[in-house]
């Protein structure tokens, strides 16, 4: 703006050196615009919108000073007018104090930029001086060329013909030498080389046979050819050589222009002998004479020498007969499927030794190789369906392998089941305390699931990521869900759950062989896998085999009500194998006295002695697998109360004088209108999962016994008092064991009930002393 208001006045001349100061300002001040980046407006400080052609805008290019201070005194008062100035004098330091800022900040850049500028003057001069010699140069080395090329034009020629003379002299003499060269190639064996040179000839000589002396020439040569395909012909039928040997002689005999379909035929005629002496080799492994090697050797004899050789042969057939076509690559892939055939059938047989065995991880090793080693002639031989068969006997191996864990899980719980049977039986026969069931039942739980766990892991190695066929979709889904999941842990569960419920079809008393303890051990190891051990081994599958099948599954709930129905049925057999057995014992003490001519008792007899020390036994032994279970509640005085039933005997005793045999049905009536109003009692309801509903259960079918027993016979005065006297001392015992104890009492009540009306002469005991001799007893 300084510049501006100190420029040149109106009536000063633009012409002369003064003239060019201000172009080369503007030219200095544009070179600055475009080093910062900034229009013309921006580089003005014109406010936007202002019109460039203003002349007294102080900013712009066509500012007047004289304007702008007449436009001053006329619009500004004298203040504002002292205020423009020290405004004016404040911007031109301002801008004075920016400029000096600006060269002191770009001095080292000025500097730099000389010393660039003179630096390329100097460097310039120097490569146009260069450039002139060189160009000097250049002009004379064309002058000396023009020159040389003008001189050795005519010999030039003259070298180009003798040069072709040469080359044409040369391959009559590679002609003429031909014969007796092919006949020391044959000489020396060096087949492939006398093949080349026949080659090399064969077309000159079939161009220029009219010739005599060409003619000559290719009739020698014919011999001697005819010579050299016998020979490779011999070489080939000798068949002591190689694949590539003869693959080779093969390849020379059809560059001596052989029948292509006739050596395709011997081609693989030699290679069948080949492979067969392969499969022979490994036959004779399998033979009874010899100890035969493990699997993994077999696969490795087998993928080396059969499968090697039969790439081989496959490499080497699609190059040297590519020319045959469709029908040449069926051919190929028929022998290829016959053979393979042959080889499948002997790996089959090999796999079948090793079904017994227990280690996995060697049979998992040898499948990986010989799938590995498939892979190429797979790739050679798509049509022949090699890799394919290969899988399906992977596959089929698997399939086995997983029924044979399946029967080992089978056969590790029959052996669980005949240990139990063992420890159970042991202690009886040395007369010593033998393991809880308690314990008993922890160890066939963590036995089967240890073997559980343990065949998981064996057949979890067909998925290992480094196993070549473990990306199969079978291995990837079937396997996993239908094999591993289902066949194998359900279809154990299942087994399991049958084998136990087998015991509940038992034939002959007591449960037959069946002890009772081991079904009450089976139903708790059921109820225990219907509660957690189930989930948890589905659960830890699902985590080993990630399952990408979706076929559907057997859930969690469905096995867990199978499990559970299984424990009931269990529990409900050993209810009645318990109640059948104090039964037993109930009925043969009723059956076998004489309870007319019964002495007055004195004592309580034995075998109510005995059902009570069985009773008690029972419970031990229940309350050893379940817990306690829910009780009614029980009366104080249930233990020492006089003997319920003697309201039935003391009415029976009430209606004594009216029994004469003219009227018996008053008594039968009384009876019946009795167990109208009593409530019923079902002997074989469902026993539930806890220690008194089984009591209850025997209790009620032991009860049940006796008073069906007590209804069949004829009892005299002291019988009837001494049932009241069984009757009374059981009542002291066995209320204890069940759920309610009225059960105990309406059972008994009727035991009495019924000998009172089986009895002529019915006076019951008095109930003091039916105390005093069960207290004694």
């Amino acid at each position: 703006m300084a510049a501006a208001a100190a420029g040149p006045g109106p009536g000063d001349s633009p012409e002369g050196p003064e003239a060019e100061a201000p172009e080369r300002r503007r030219k200095a001040h544009g070179m600055l615009k475009l080093y910062y980046g900034l229009s013309e407006g921006e580089a003005a400080g014109r406010a936007p919108g202002s019109d460039p052609l203003d002349p007294t805008d102080l900013n712009g290019a066509h500012f007047d000073p004289e304007v702008y201070l007449d436009k001053l005194r006329r619009e500004c008062p004298l203040a504002q007018l002292m205020d423009s100035e020290t405004d004016m004098v404040r911007q031109i330091r301002a801008l004075d104090s920016d400029m000096q800022t600006l060269v002191y900040e770009n001095y080292n850049k000025f500097i730099s930029a000389t010393d660039t500028i003179r630096k390329m003057k100097n460097d310039f001069r120097k490569m146009e001086d260069e450039m002139d010699r060189l160009a000097t140069n250049m002009a004379v080395i064309t002058d000396f060329s023009a020159r040389i090329s003008a001189t050795l034009q005519d010999r030039h020629e003259r070298i180009t013909k003798l040069a072709g003379v040469h080359a044409l002299l040369r391959k009559l003499q590679f002609l003429f030498e031909l014969p007796s060269r092919l006949t020391k190639c044959v000489e020396l064996g060096a087949y492939g080389q006398a093949v080349r040179y026949q080659g090399r000839a064969r077309a000159v000589l079939q161009q220029y046979q009219h010739l005599p002396s060409f003619r000559a020439i290719q009739d020698d040569c014919q011999v001697i050819t005819a010579r050299l395909a016998q020979q490779l012909r011999q070489r080939f039928r000798e068949g002591g050589s190689g694949a590539p040997e003869q693959a080779e002689c093969v390849e020379l005999l059809l560059a001596l222009g052989e029948p292509a379909e006739e050596l395709c035929e011997e081609f693989l005629a030699h290679a069948r002998g080949r492979l067969e002496a392969e499969l022979r080799s490994l036959e004779a492994e399998l033979g009874p004479s010899p100890p035969a090697p493990d699997v993994l050797e077999f696969t490795d004899h087998g993928g080396s020498g059969f499968v090697g050789g039969l790439c081989q042969v496959a490499a080497a057939y699609q190059e040297l007969f590519a020319a045959q076509g469709p029908a040449g690559a069926e051919k190929l892939a028929a022998f290829a499927r016959e053979l393979g055939g042959c080889y499948f059938a002997l790996v089959e047989r090999r796999l079948a030794q090793e079904q017994g065995g227990s280690d996995n991880s060697l049979l998992v090793r040898a499948l990986d190789r010989f799938h590995r080693r498939l892979r190429a002639p797979g790739a050679l031989l798509a049509a022949a369906g090699l890799a394919d068969a290969a899988t399906e006997i992977v596959e089929r191996v698997a399939r086995e392998r997983l029924g044979h864990h399946l029967q080992g899980l089978r056969a590790a719980f029959l052996g669980c089941l005949t240990d139990v049977r063992q420890a159970l039986a042991a202690p009886r026969l040395a007369g010593k305390e033998g393991p809880g069931l308690a314990e008993l039942l922890a160890n066939v739980a963590s036995s089967i699931l240890s073997h559980i766990k343990a065949s998981l892991a064996a057949v979890h190695l067909f998925t290992a990521k480094e196993v070549s066929f473990s990306n199969k979709p079978y291995f990837r889904g079937e396997f996993c869900s239908q094999g591993v999941r289902e066949g194998l842990i359900v279809g154990f569960i299942r087994s399991m759950c049958q084998t136990a419920q087998s015991f509940c079809d038992s034939p002959g008393e007591k449960g037959g062989a069946t002890p009772p303890a081991l079904l009450l051990l089976l139903s708790r190891l059921c109820l225990d896998y219907e509660t957690a051990t189930i989930s948890y081994i589905l659960t830890l599958t699902d985590e080993q085999f990630l399952v990408q099948d979706q076929s559907p599954v057997t859930p969690v709930s469905t096995l867990c009500a199978e499990a559970r129905e299984t424990a009931r049925r269990l529990l409900t057999h050993y209810v009645k194998v318990q109640g059948l057995v104090i039964s037993q014992m109930l009925r043969k003490s009723v059956e076998t006295r004489d309870w007319l001519s019964t002495l007055e008792p004195r004592n309580v007899r034995a075998v109510m002695k005995r059902v009570v020390e069985d009773t008690t036994a029972i419970d031990v032994q229940v309350g050893l697998l379940y817990e306690e279970g829910v009780r009614k509640a029980q009366s104080s005085d249930s233990s020492k109360r006089t003997f319920s039933v003697y309201s039935s005997s003391r009415q029976q005793g009430r209606y004594a004088p009216s029994y004469t045999p003219s009227a018996p049905m008053d008594t039968n009536l009384l009876s019946n209108i009795q167990k109208l109003f009593s409530e019923r009692i079902d002997v074989f309801s469902p026993v539930e999962f806890n220690k008194v509903s089984v009591l209850t259960g025997i209790i009620k079918i032991s009860l049940k016994t006796l008073l069906e027993c007590v209804r069949l016979r004829t009892f005299g005065r002291f019988g009837l008092q001494q049932v009241q006297v069984d009757c009374h001392f059981l009542q002291l015992y066995l209320w204890r064991f069940v759920a309610d104890e009225e059960l105990v009492h309406l059972l008994l009540d009727e035991v009495v009930a019924s000998a009172a009306l089986r009895c002529p002469d019915p006076v019951p005991m008095e109930p003091s002393v039916v105390e005093v001799i069960c207290e004694r007893g």
